[in-house]
């Protein structure tokens, strides 16, 4: 998804901004699109002809937050690779601003399309390990393989059994996704 240019961009970024820092400030419970408005310098109805309601907002927001700030680390070797980012992505799907990051993105999504942009950016990170990993000649599994053993698994639990959850149970997703597809040694 391309991000608009110009005065939309500005009025989403002010409009982001507000709810991060009144989040911070107040808590979640006080937001109300008004209040929000105010501190982004806009209308309400710039808002609410925008985003619809507060829930869209803040899955709009949710999804903004959820979004890769790097590329993942290269350690050398696929196994390693998917190790450790899939321990990350856990980590901070875990953690409770992910999980608030997590319902928010799915309670104002009518359409899909903020589920559709967090598998998205998981798929690139994914994809970026396995080009990795095929540049060095690794027998690799396709993207959607990883999506569907790894990525899939974390969020189900995430979202339907939101117990705690470790990097052990990360790196065992890992293992049994490659175990099928690496050679004996």
């Amino acid at each position: 998804m391309t991000r608009p240019g110009g005065r939309s961009a500005r009025v989403q970024e002010s409009v982001h901004a507000a709810v991060r820092d009144l989040e911070a400030e107040q808590g979640r419970a006080a937001l109300t699109v008004p209040l929000i408005a105010a501190r982004a310098g806009v209308t309400p109805s710039t808002i609410y002809r925008r985003w619809g309601d507060l829930q869209e907002l803040l899955s709009d927001v949710a999804v903004e937050r959820l979004r890769p700030e790097t590329e993942p680390a290269d350690h050398g070797a696929l196994r390693t690779d998917l190790e450790a980012w899939a321990e990350q992505f856990l980590e901070e799907m875990a953690s409770p601003p992910g999980r608030a990051y997590i319902r928010d993105a799915l309670a104002g999504d009518p359409d899909g399309s903020n589920a559709g942009q967090c598998s998205a950016y998981a798929a690139e990170q994914v994809g970026v390990i396995l080009a990795r990993a095929a540049d060095r000649g690794e027998q690799a599994p396709d993207a959607e393989v990883v999506m569907d053993h790894i990525v899939a698994p974390m969020m189900y639990r995430l979202v339907f059994r939101p117990g705690p959850l470790d990097a052990s149970y990360a790196r065992g997703l890992v293992e049994a996704t490659l175990s099928g597809l690496m050679p004996p040694g």
